[in-house]
């Protein structure tokens, strides 16, 4: 039994969802142990758009996560705009839908950190609402009851929209000549003209028109008895008979109509008011200046500026303006041109603020604003607007958008040219640092964050040689970082602290380097790392301290920086415990504590806009471009190729020495010109399939992820492609090793992928194509490089990954040419695996740098030139240096 297939099955508890492009679909994601849960999950297979209409009737349920509850909101925003439409009876299945600007805005700061938010934009709404709309007029079309009997069938607590609608204006000429009565008040209904348009009358005109239908007309008028009993006001004009025409309203009067909107709409009649006081900008707050004036930085600490100020709509007032509003009587009253609400006691308590304010707040509590927590000196309760002076104003700018700084000048012995968005990254660590920030570099898979921190080192290095760097990453990735600092950086002075023995972390006190290279592992077993303050201390895949309670995270913690870098290609924000992690080691005390942030991430269910918040908080200090990005795509080469370079495992290492001792004495022996050829090309794959896999060469079935360098790095990449939802082809030469790949990555994605070979019939081959190039996620398609060299289209994939390498770059890219084709709409990232100093890395640097032999004789399609070789040669380029 394979080691994927022996787990216990995975039970959910919740309905998980996947933002795409054009829409939505549901994860896959184990057992769902809940009856209710169940019959959800197999609606949305059924039809996820017809479910999601009718889930937006339900009470919003816990079993959604994120994206669920999001999508939950927009079905919901949706029914809610559609009741807000008078003519639904009118028109019926002929409404013409139209999202109401407020709850499109709501909507929008709703957004949650989750796969695929990027693509959730007023289009993308609009073309889920559209959908949602096609429904709805297809069942109102074959629906012979009233909207209203349709809508209580779906939920008893929705209420349609009366034909009747309230006015209130502002009557700035109303006759009086004292300015008595500043408002107009008029009632209307919608009916239906002779040419089948609607039309808005004076409630007078209903009288007319159903004269001679009594019962068409207590229909119509009924709500008015039910407003009459919530409204004083109105209940007046109903039994006076002034309801039924236009009328002029005291200040007062407009006042107490005002105050009674919410319980006049709750009868379902439409309520036409003033802005200013849908908006709340007739009250009067507590506006804050935090941060006008230029003040040096000294990172979150730095103490900034509060100035307060009373203001109404935007206006400031002076405290003779507020003395003079404290004389009106409660109400409304008109002041320097607008009309402000006269509340007594709010006014007092504002004044009482103001004079207790205190006037300085750090940064790290002025950000904490973003997310809603009142500084000491700020009450909710009051009533406060915080607004951002000058110079925080800039600096918040400057550090969301870094393509305005001054480009830093790359430093000497730097051999790269950057591209413009890497030059803006490596301008933006510099300043970052120079503000004394922590910085998380968050750029896509393949978009070279490591020649940024490369850049970034050298220029640390250049500025001040008695610097210290300290640059933690996975085991795996040693490899890549040494080849990468030989290729640009190959002055730059490091070390790498890694294996055995306890004398290792002495040297770094004893004879210091610049930058020191290490592994998490590492971290826990050199205690000489804690006593450095490292001027830059680095983390390469920093989702690794994504769990705050693990002892890898608290140790990393414990390390002293003065600047810190968090880089990742994985969004960690999808979940909010890895951000605050994170967030923990770059800035400490930003997110506030755990508990802090726990209880702020508990109330995004009921307050969902606090997502807005938080990503207004943290994208100072975080910088993430896409390769969706159009700022980005032009300055990218269709392909991105990046070679993986791999460490051979303990057990890879021991089996790869023996079998090239073994081989060496064979050789040695006497053999014919045909039995040596074949020892040779035999040799080749024995030693392609120790690099794999040692229990591929050993023709065992345990396949542990531990005693292979490609399955630990094929890890790394796949989980960030998992949490990006990408997909990904992963090519191989062994047919015999695609079943335990598709256990391995059946684990990282939580849910089987496809497997495409040479024994695959032609008929299930095109089957394969449409599941992995349909809609609904499909994670990874493993194919044998000779099967899935030709004939088949996957422009679905933004990843290729070549598992071994078949030694001919024509039969390669014919492969990765099934990802990159016409009709790929994605930038397409090749990785190719190479284990170090093997076999792999010297053929590769050979393909590389010979590019005439690697057309016309690597790539002759078999692997024959290498039985050429002689002896001497051969064992050069298989011994394991």
């Amino acid at each position: 039994m394979s080691r994927i297939e022996s787990r216990e099955p995975v039970v959910d508890q919740k309905l998980r969802f996947l933002i795409t492009e054009n829409g939505f679909s549901i994860e896959h994601r184990g057992e769902i142990e809940k009856e209710t849960v169940q019959y959800w999950y197999d609606r949305f297979i059924q039809d996820k758009f017809k479910a999601l209409y009718d889930l937006g009737f339900q009470e919003r349920p816990d079993w959604l996560d994120a994206a669920g509850s999001f999508l939950y909101l927009v079905s919901d925003t949706f029914q809610t705009c559609l009741l807000r439409q008078p003519e639904l009876e009118l028109l019926r299945d002929g409404t013409m839908f139209s999202a109401d600007e407020d709850l499109m805005e709501r909507l929008l700061k709703s957004v949650p950190f989750s796969p695929g938010s990027e693509y959730i934009d007023p289009g993308w709404i609009a073309s889920v609402f559209e959908r949602l709309h096609k429904i709805f007029a297809v069942e109102i079309r074959a629906f012979s009851g009233s909207i209203e009997l349709y809508f209580a069938d779906k939920s008893q607590h929705l209420r349609v929209p009366e034909r009747i609608f309230f006015h209130l204006v502002e009557n700035r000429d109303d006759g009086s000549g004292d300015g008595s009565y500043p408002f107009a008040f008029l009632a209307t209904y919608s009916t239906k003209t002779k040419t089948g348009k609607i039309s808005h009358k004076p409630l007078q005109y209903a009288l007319t028109e159903y004269k001679n239908d009594r019962e068409k007309l207590i229909i119509l008028l009924s709500c008015l008895n039910r407003v009459s009993e919530l409204s004083r006001l109105i209940g007046e004009f109903v039994r006076s008979g002034e309801m039924f025409h236009p009328l002029r309203l005291t200040a007062g009067e407009a006042y107490q109509l005002l105050k009674d909107i919410p319980a006049i709409e709750s009868t379902g009649i439409i309520c036409r008011i003033p802005n200013w006081w849908k908006k709340h900008s007739s009250s009067v707050f507590m506006k804050v200046n935090i941060g006008q004036d230029k003040v040096p930085l000294f990172g979150l600490e730095t103490m900034i500026s509060m100035v307060p100020e009373l203001v109404v709509g935007g206006v400031p007032l002076s405290r003779e303006d507020v003395e003079a509003l404290l004389s009106e009587t409660e109400g409304l009253a008109f002041l320097k041109g607008r009309w402000v609400e006269v509340d007594h006691a709010r006014l007092e308590e504002l004044i009482k603020a103001m004079d207790s304010f205190k006037g300085e707040i750090t940064l790290k509590d002025a950000m904490k604003l973003e997310l809603g927590e009142p500084a000491d000196d700020l009450s909710p309760d009051v009533g406060t607007m915080v607004s951002n002076g000058a110079f925080l104003q800039k600096l918040l700018s400057d550090m969301r958008s870094p393509g305005r700084l001054r480009r830093a000048g790359l430093p000497k012995h730097f051999n790269a040219i950057l591209r413009p968005y890497q030059n803006t990254g490596y301008t933006w660590l510099n300043y970052m640092n120079k503000i004394g920030f922590g910085a998380c570099l968050a750029d896509d898979m393949g978009l070279g964050k490591t020649v940024q921190i490369l850049a970034f080192l050298q220029r640390m290095y250049q500025d001040n040689k008695e610097a210290r760097a300290l640059l933690v990453v996975p085991a795996s990735l040693l490899g890549n970082w040494e080849k990468e600092i030989g290729k640009f950086a190959p002055k730059l002075p490091y070390f790498i602290l890694h294996g055995g023995g306890k004398t290792m972390g002495k040297n770094l006190l004893s004879d210091p380097v610049f930058l020191t290279i290490t592994t998490y592992g590492m971290t826990h077993r050199v205690a000489e790392l804690e006593e450095i303050t490292w001027d830059a201390l680095i983390l390469d895949e920093a989702q690794a301290i994504k769990n705050p309670v693990s002892k890898q995270t608290r140790q990393i913690k414990a390390l002293k920086g003065r600047m810190r870098i968090a880089m990742t290609g994985t969004p960690i924000e999808n979940d909010l415990s890895n951000l605050w992690s994170l967030f923990d080691f770059l800035n400490k005390g930003l997110l506030g504590s755990s508990g802090e942030f726990h209880e702020f991430c508990l109330k995004l269910d009921d307050r969902p806009e606090g997502y807005a918040h938080l990503k207004a908080m943290i994208s100072p200090f975080m910088l993430r471009r896409l390769k969706t990005d159009k700022s980005i795509i032009s300055d990218l080469p269709d392909k991105l190729e990046q070679i993986e370079y791999v460490s051979l495992s303990k057990k890879q290492a021991v089996l790869y020495r023996k079998y090239v001792a073994m081989l060496a004495d064979k050789l040695n022996g006497k053999l014919t010109g045909m039995e040596r050829r074949g020892l040779v090309l035999a040799s080749l794959i024995k030693l392609k399939q120790i690099c794999n896999h040692p229990d591929q060469y050993l023709g065992e079935k345990g396949y542990e992820e531990k005693d292979s360098g490609k399955f630990s790095i094929l890890r790394e990449i796949c989980e960030t492609i998992y949490e990006k939802r990408e997909r990904v082809l992963v090519f191989t030469q062994f047919t015999e090793i695609i079943p335990y790949l598709d256990d391995f990555l059946a684990g990282i994605f939580h849910q089987r992928g496809l497997t495409l070979h040479g024994g695959t019939h032609v008929r299930t081959r095109q089957k394969l194509v449409e599941t992995f190039q349909a809609e609904d996620y499909m994670p990874y398609m493993i194919l044998s490089v000779k099967a899935g060299g030709t004939g088949l289209n996957l422009t679905k994939a933004s990843h290729v990954i070549h598992f071994d390498r078949w030694w001919n770059p024509a039969v390669e890219n014919q492969a990765t040419d099934r990802a990159f084709r016409i009709g790929q709409k994605n930038n397409v990232v090749v990785h190719k695996l190479v284990c170090e100093r093997t076999i792999e890395e010297k053929i590769n640097v050979l393909i590389e740098s010979k590019k005439e032999l690697a057309e016309n004789v690597v790539g002759s399609g078999s692997e024959n030139w290498i039985t050429e070789m002689s002896n001497e040669e051969l064992m050069k380029i298989l011994t394991l240096d």
